[in-house]
């Protein structure tokens, strides 16, 4: 389980106060995504890969809405120092790289094909998808000219936030690699998961483009990329799960190109297409509990929890001797509705238990959690939100 715990209070409340959550992903968008491996990444192609393509100097404007930091500067990720102060920042439009180029760091910024325009030949709509389109210093963007990602042994060259570029000591590839740093290794690898399913119908005939290139991409639509490379990138994801920064770009480029990355919205279906990664850790579980437990009449109401990662579902469990006898779900395990467990989806905030002895004490606890079957990641670490209630 992650280390995120969190404080919260439990209320038994005879009115229930209910939050609005702002649903971000458009209700019924995956639907359709149903299967499994080559299936489901197909299914998933078919959802996002019809989308506006823009113009390449759209892209200046576009960055303003997919990549601006809190304190409005340009969001570097080749530069960026997430728990500290980067050496240098960028302001938007006054200092794009233009004609003049670039000599040293902090000179400019310009347009970064995190998957490099020469792998695809340069063609549309690749060249401007803002999916794997990023704002970058344009020295280091240089740097990293279109080797692959990779781990770096002997780095020959550094960026000020900790890039490197060098050899690669990632088992099954040895060749010259360019290293980001780790807050953004998983934001990258769901970027390359993206680009093998939007673009399933042509990554087939890319591998001959570059010999960078051809280092990474194994020839066919699935599984799209060398063995090794998708191993590395299954655990890019699993250790940098999905981030605020990811879920507000996923929404912003939405507003503009009109296709969402699913393995944002969904980190499970990486594992679930590829089978890499760690399952537990590839869907993210909720980052609080939901507050306001209560029961009132054999009937259980809360507020739905809040943060970074929201539930989905939540598993409400019941004994009639005591809390201690309520065991806690397991990850990846379903608990079928009973009638001393109920599953409801978030948004519902109660849920009835019937056929209760009268006069018996009751006690109930509740565990968010997301995704389903196999993929079910619940929270059960801290403090789990509780309540009883005396039927009479």
């Amino acid at each position: 389980m992650k280390n995120n715990i969190f404080r919260f209070r439990i209320f038994l409340l005879l009115q229930l106060f209910v939050l609005a959550l702002v649903a971000q992903i458009p209700v019924g968008y995956y639907n359709a995504a149903t299967g499994t491996g080559a299936t489901l990444k197909t299914q998933l192609y078919t959802i996002i890969h019809t989308h506006t393509a823009r113009t390449y100097d759209n892209l200046w404007t576009d960055f303003q809405t997919t990549d601006q930091k809190p304190n409005s500067t340009v969001w570097d990720i080749y530069t960026d120092i997430p728990s500290g102060t980067p050496v240098y920042s960028f302001t938007f439009g006054t200092q794009q790289c233009g004609s003049s180029g670039y000599t040293n760091e902090g000179d400019c910024y310009n347009r970064e094909h995190s998957f490099p325009k020469s792998w695809f030949a340069d063609a549309t709509p690749m060249y401007t998808d803002l999916f794997h389109l990023y704002p970058t210093d344009g020295k280091v963007n240089g740097m990293r000219s279109n080797y692959p990602y990779g781990v770096v042994g002997t780095a020959s060259y550094t960026s000020s936030n900790g890039c490197k570029l060098g050899n690669c000591v990632y088992p099954g590839y040895s060749g010259t690699v360019f290293e980001p740093i780790d807050e953004y290794k998983g934001d990258l690898a769901r970027t390359y998961f993206y680009m093998a399913t939007c673009y399933e119908n042509l990554i087939g005939g890319w591998k001959n483009n570059d010999a960078n290139g051809s280092t990474i991409l194994s020839g066919n639509a699935y599984p799209a990329y060398e063995t090794w490379f998708l191993n590395m990138l299954g655990e890019w994801s699993a250790a940098d799960p999905v981030s605020q920064k990811e879920i507000d770009r996923n929404n912003a480029i939405y507003g503009i190109q009109g296709n969402r990355n699913p393995y944002i919205d969904h980190p499970e279906y990486i594992y679930s297409v590829w089978g890499v990664g760690n399952l537990a850790s590839s869907t993210p579980e909720p980052t609080n509990y939901p507050t306001n437990l209560s029961a009132k009449n054999i009937k259980i109401q809360w507020v739905d929890a809040s943060g970074a990662t929201i539930p989905e579902h939540y598993l409400i469990r019941m004994s009639a001797t005591g809390f201690n006898n309520i065991s806690t779900p397991v990850d990846g395990i379903s608990y079928a509705n009973s009638s001393t467990d109920k599953n409801v989806d978030a948004g519902v905030h109660q849920v009835w238990f019937t056929n209760l002895n009268a006069n018996t004490i009751y006690y109930f606890k509740i565990f968010g959690y997301t995704g389903s079957g196999a993929s079910s990641d619940y929270k059960t670490d801290g403090v789990v939100p509780q309540s009883s209630v005396k039927v009479p």
